[in-house]
């Protein structure tokens, strides 16, 4: 039986590989994601302790984006909540707005806690200076359908990935491809990291536009670190 996350990853391929925009809950849902993020109260506490480890990379180009596997223990703790992280992929555009600004880039990364409750860190891009670490991942990416490839000589951290300031929103909402099941913990970082025009173009250049819309929020509460 395939866990959550590798779900995911293949209802995404197959949504794009069948040309399918939406289906099921993608057209009824309540709570769907992506959104625009206007947050409507603050709370304090709910620090994030990220516990990410250095390893040999994984990574994996299935036509659509670009996949980069953990499997060495990697954790983000929200209080008492542990969840391990699993992979991390990119999207563009970004998806997820905030107070209406569209971004041209997004990275998820894909968490699961023991029960089994799927979480999903949000790192937003804006035009900039170019990336360190799509510096080191843009020359590995492999052939597409190629499948995942280790590479022992290579090792990658995703704190790489993450602003300096880990402050965020916080909402309910589902996965970005069919079936769109709802009820995934979203925490998407409010700073963005930045990336140079060459090396989106570059991105751009092997992998098409693979996200949705912002979908509505339909009275959904978001609230954000103070």
């Amino acid at each position: 039986m395939h866990s959550p996350i590798t779900s995911y990853t293949l209802l995404l391929a197959s949504l794009f590989s069948c040309g399918l925009t939406h289906a099921g809950l993608c057209e009824s849902g309540q709570r769907q994601s992506p959104t625009d993020l206007r947050a409507s109260s603050q709370q304090a506490g709910g620090a994030l302790s990220f516990d990410y480890r250095t390893t040999a990379l994984k990574i994996a180009n299935d036509g659509h984006t670009v996949r980069v596997r953990f499997h060495n223990g990697s954790t983000l703790r929200i209080g008492k909540q542990a969840y391990t992280l699993e992979q991390f992929h990119f999207h563009t555009p970004g998806g997820d707005r905030i107070e209406g600004q569209q971004f041209p880039m997004a990275a998820h990364l894909l968490h699961k806690s023991p029960s089994g409750q799927l979480l999903a860190v949000g790192v937003l891009f804006r035009l900039g200076a170019e990336n360190a670490l799509l510096n080191r991942l843009l020359p590995l990416i492999p052939k597409a359908g190629s499948g995942d490839h280790g590479l022992a000589d290579e090792t990658l951290n995703p704190l790489l990935l993450l602003p300096q300031d880990k402050l965020y929103y916080r909402y309910q909402g589902s996965l970005t491809a069919a079936p769109c099941t709802e009820g995934v913990e979203w925490l998407m970082l409010k700073n963005p990291v930045e990336i140079s025009a060459q090396q989106l173009q570059r991105y751009k250049a092997l992998f098409n536009d693979n996200m949705r819309a912002a979908q509505p929020l339909n009275g959904r509460r978001v609230v954000q670190s103070p």
